[in-house]
């Protein structure tokens, strides 16, 4: 009986997706992406994830709520955060993200800018402004909010 079950690709489909789910919270294309790796059919796929979007255990907001935290605990900024969603197949911006001022994300900025190089002011140096610049926008703040977080050199600022 068990042997026959491990074989109903359904029944597959089904486990595989609930230990993933178990782990972590995943996007809808993210599963279907590591079901379809585990060379299952979409249909099958496409029914299962269905169901477990009606139960409740797979839900594309609440992903994008919990990734977007966590990414701002490590200091990255709103463009990257998109841009990964985007990529993990969420096309809105989760309610978590839209609560955050610019002014925040300047703060942000300003603090991870302060961890990685210090608040030494920058305004001379034109290589080393760039080069923080530099870093910032790779971690996803935008042009303006780099520019604010560079003009900081008074912790007091932040």
């Amino acid at each position: 009986m068990k042997d026959e079950k491990q074989h109903d690709p359904e029944y597959k489909a089904r486990s595989v997706a609930l230990r993933l789910l178990a782990r972590r919270e995943h996007s809808r294309q993210e599963l279907a992406l590591k079901l379809r790796q585990r060379k299952l059919e979409s249909a099958v796929i496409e029914a299962v994830l269905d169901e477990y979007e009606a139960e409740g255990w797979l839900d594309d907001q609440r992903f994008a709520d919990v990734y977007a935290r966590q990414r701002m605990d490590l200091g990255y900024g709103p463009l990257r955060i998109l841009a990964e969603l985007q990529q993990r197949g969420v096309h809105q911006s989760p309610e978590c993200l839209d609560q955050v001022s610019d002014e925040q994300w300047c703060r942000m900025a300003a603090q991870l800018r302060e961890r990685r190089f210090g608040l030494v002011p920058v305004q001379d140096d034109l290589k080393e402004k760039m080069r923080q610049a530099r870093f910032l926008a790779r971690r996803g703040f935008s042009s303006g909010q780099v520019e604010k977080a560079l003009g900081v050199t008074d912790p007091e600022n932040l």
